[in-house]
């Protein structure tokens, strides 16, 4: 389904009834890949899965946006769709946007997944090494056919200069001021190898977040969450 919010298409997905549960991506992908946690969440809540802005079917992006762009985007798109006081999943870069809309906006609980906070000069792309990820998952075919269609897309070997700028806005952004004034329960969940987002800044964000707990996976990668699907999803049941 789409919503036009600021003349820009958001492309999302609703399943389930209760309280509700929005998922966030992370950077270069959609939808698909917070599948294997709305599946799971829909039995017990309302589930909103988002295509961030230039990702997905919410691809008609003209500008470069500002993490701070997207999560006022965010905001009106879940106002039009009458979602108040949402508990937020993000991975990576939707952490980080989750990080920021709780400190801005009323959120119940937080779910942060190999989140990036701190500022950083590293724009490398993730091609390669996540399609190498995908292969050795047990849904291998499901998320190997997706990574080949989408992350493997002439847009992304070409790496336009618009979601370049929006990269490098983006880890450039430093968020943990906003991580430091949020009040709610928090769970980080990490992969120990994780090398997108080290440990070391795991625990640096536990410790400024009141309210947080870490979890580490051991073994498990930037993609800990798909890694470790059903441990994480029993997680997910007891946290939330």
């Amino acid at each position: 389904m789409l919503k036009t919010i600021d003349k820009i298409d958001i492309n999302y997905e609703q399943m389930g009834k209760g309280d509700d549960i929005v998922l966030l991506h992370g950077w270069g992908q959609n939808i698909e890949m917070m599948m294997p946690l709305a599946k799971h969440l829909k039995t017990k809540f309302r589930v909103t899965i988002i295509d961030l802005p230039g990702f997905g079917l919410s691809n008609n992006l003209d500008r470069a946006l500002s993490v701070y762009d997207y999560v006022e985007l965010l905001h009106k798109l879940l106002i039009e769709l009458k979602i108040k006081k949402p508990s937020l999943i993000g991975h990576s870069f939707g952490g980080k946007l989750s990080i920021v809309y709780a400190s801005k906006y009323d959120v119940d609980k937080l779910v942060l997944l190999g989140s990036p906070v701190f500022a950083s000069d590293r724009t490398k792309t993730f091609k390669t090494k996540f399609l190498k990820f995908v292969k050795k998952l047990p849904l291998m075919h499901y998320f190997e056919n997706f990574a080949k269609s989408y992350i493997g897309s002439a847009d992304y070997k070409n790496a336009s200069p618009l979601l370049r700028e929006i990269l490098v806005k983006t880890v450039n952004t430093d968020v943990s001021k906003e991580a430091a004034s949020l009040q709610n329960e928090t769970l980080l969940i990490w992969g120990g190898n994780d090398e997108a987002v080290s440990l070391k800044d795991a625990q640096k964000l536990e410790e400024l977040i009141k309210e947080s707990a870490l979890i580490v996976l051991e073994g498990a990668s930037h993609y800990a969450y798909l890694e470790r699907i059903v441990q994480v999803n029993a997680i997910l049941d007891n946290f939330l």
